[in-house]
């Protein structure tokens, strides 16, 4: 893999320290800070919606203390079944999906060394949700009817993983992957996996219509206690991998042969990413469609406040996307009650001039 001019080159040797040094040096403080705030942001994100539960019947509503008048009793019933049919699997879905694409994006960017990849933008999304709209339309007996909610996981898994092949065939000769070559066949590719939905598109039913349209906005209205289980499965298996691969993305910053020669199989690693960035974004489009730019405002912004080091920027990612993506599901939800925003466009509203912002930082520093 050669490092990219430009960006690349940006993040591969940056020349100065990013961030407050206090805060570079005590990492874990900021991920259980983070882990306080998401406690919190999951409490307040149960409490609020079209039907409010106040903070002070949350406690009942779990059926942890005594409703008390069998009025109180009744409103403890009505809130039970809101919180634990409802909000619960939809906080936890969040959570999960913020992280998956977290982790995504830092292994991608750590990859590529490119603060700017991201699996939406490098078409693995777009695949993930290709697969998963050829699953509904065509495959609803043979894949989705005979497996159930764990037919459209395992569909866009298999769609990402196929990207990423592909992708990796296309950018890979004499044994070398050409990183530039790869980020610009992902743009192709993604574009004609945006076209292969169009297509489907014209051949759906009302029902399917609407189960693609929701992949391509993205949203979690439809989560549910089956769906988060059929995704944990990719969840654990990624969380399990990433410390195996943490000390090969920060050698493969000091350039490939440097990297091989201090003991990383590189091509190996270069594989092993692939797969755990197919399966993350793969699970991620399964259950909440396609949705971008968490993957590259959330391990940039850890990177200007705990430095580069993956050992603890995973984990960090794997906290502060599940933050991000609560919060704009919570923001989806109720900036407009009793109606409800796709997630997707939350996120793309936040995201966007982010991503322009880090685009003119990059060409301040290379002078473009």
């Amino acid at each position: 893999m050669t490092a990219l001019a430009g960006p690349s080159a940006a993040v591969a040797a940056p020349s100065r320290p990013a961030g407050p040094p206090g805060l570079r040096g005590r990492p874990w403080v900021v991920i259980a800070t983070l882990a306080a705030l998401l406690a919190a942001a999951a409490v307040a994100s149960a409490a609020v919606g079209a039907a409010g539960i106040p903070p002070a019947r949350l406690i009942a509503a779990l059926g942890l203390g005594d409703a008390g008048t069998a009025e109180a009793a009744r409103e403890a019933a009505r809130d039970q079944l809101i919180l634990l049919s409802i909000r619960l699997p939809r906080i936890v879905m969040a959570v999960a999906v913020g992280a998956l694409l977290a982790v995504a994006g830092t292994i991608l960017q750590g990859l590529f060394r490119n603060p700017l990849a991201d699996p939406a933008l490098v078409g693995i999304s777009p695949g993930a949700g290709l697969a998963a709209a050829v699953t509904i339309v065509f495959g609803d007996v043979v894949l989705h009817g005979a497996l159930g909610v764990e037919g459209l996981p395992i569909a866009a898994f298999l769609g990402a993983l196929a990207v990423t092949g592909l992708l990796y065939r296309i950018a890979t000769r004499d044994g070398r992957t050409s990183i530039a070559t790869l980020l610009l066949a992902g743009l192709a590719v993604g574009a004609l996996a945006s076209a292969g939905i169009g297509l489907l598109v014209f051949v759906a039913d009302d029902q399917q219509l609407r189960d693609i349209t929701f992949w391509t906005l993205g949203s979690l209205a439809g989560a549910t206690w089956p769906k988060v289980l059929a995704i944990a499965p990719f969840c654990l298996a990624v969380l399990v991998a990433l410390p195996v691969i943490a000390r090969g993305l920060d050698l493969l910053v000091l350039g490939e042969a440097d990297a091989f020669h201090m003991g990383v199989p590189v091509e190996s690693l270069k594989r092993f990413a692939i797969v755990l960035v197919a399966a993350a974004a793969g699970a991620a489009v399964a259950v909440a469609g396609v949705i971008g730019f968490v993957g590259i405002v959330v391990p940039h912004l850890l990177r200007l406040v705990i430095g580069p080091a993956h050992r603890t920027l995973l984990p960090a990612s794997i906290v502060f996307g599940g933050l991000v993506m609560l919060a704009a599901d919570t923001l989806s939800r109720t900036l407009v009650a009793p109606a409800e925003l796709p997630v997707g466009i939350v996120t793309a509203l936040l995201g966007a001039p982010f991503f322009l912002f880090l685009l003119l930082r990059q060409r301040a520093v290379v002078g473009l």
